[in-house]
């Protein structure tokens, strides 16, 4: 477990424990942000916690070309209850992403610094909102970091009504041109969309392709 310092820089990911946790500490400036991402690397902790720094292997993922959309999905689609936008209300969208409560989690990982950080991160073109809007409504949405290389890392995703939140992704997805989306994390909604684990070099691969 390495202790980061002002210098910006991080351990081999080779060096993560099996639950993938690489370093903590640093701080969330646009450098190392940046940085980080760019070697398979994403900060995830709670408001108590120092910044925890992680790299798990396997990564989860989706291939655009695999996404899986339901016969119920493509009704909703098709009926067009929603309208999606892309940039244009990110701060509402990560604020919303972290009021949302979620199972296992006392607190929000994200925090004021986060939320703070990507908003910079958004003003300087490597950071993505998707809005998904009902009667002017904003009811759903996801946000993430464009690496500006194909690959879509994706941070998190809100609905305040039932399938929004999917909407906003599969739209997405259908209307871009990224090879992988980095989801970082199993989760059973993703796998539902089709998302899968792929090895950490595989993954990295990708990244550096």
């Amino acid at each position: 477990m390495q202790y980061l310092t002002e210098d910006i820089w991080f351990p081999e990911v080779s060096e993560a424990t099996k639950d993938g946790l690489l370093a903590i500490g640093g701080d969330l400036s646009v450098e190392r942000l940046l940085r980080a991402y760019k070697l398979g690397i994403f900060p995830w902790f709670e408001v108590e916690e120092p910044i925890l720094w992680w790299s798990p292997d396997p990564r989860f993922v989706l291939f655009p070309e695999k996404l899986k959309v339901s016969k119920s999905m493509k009704q909703v689609l098709r009926n067009k209850n929603y309208v999606v936008t892309v940039n244009k209300a990110f701060k509402e969208v990560i604020i919303a992403c972290s009021e949302i409560k979620r199972d296992g989690q006392a607190n929000t990982w994200i925090t004021d610094n986060m939320i703070d950080a990507y908003i910079k991160l958004h003003e300087l073109g490597y950071a993505k909102s998707v809005e998904v809007w009902k009667d002017d409504t904003l009811v759903g949405g996801l946000y993430g970091v464009d690496l500006n290389n194909g690959v879509f890392c994706g941070e998190s995703m809100f609905a305040n009504e039932s399938n929004a939140s999917k909407v906003g992704f599969i739209t997405f997805i259908q209307n871009t041109h990224y090879k992988l989306i980095d989801c970082q994390v199993y989760t059973n909604h993703l796998e539902s969309l089709g998302a899968e684990e792929i090895s950490r070099d595989v993954f990295l691969e990708y990244l550096n392709d």
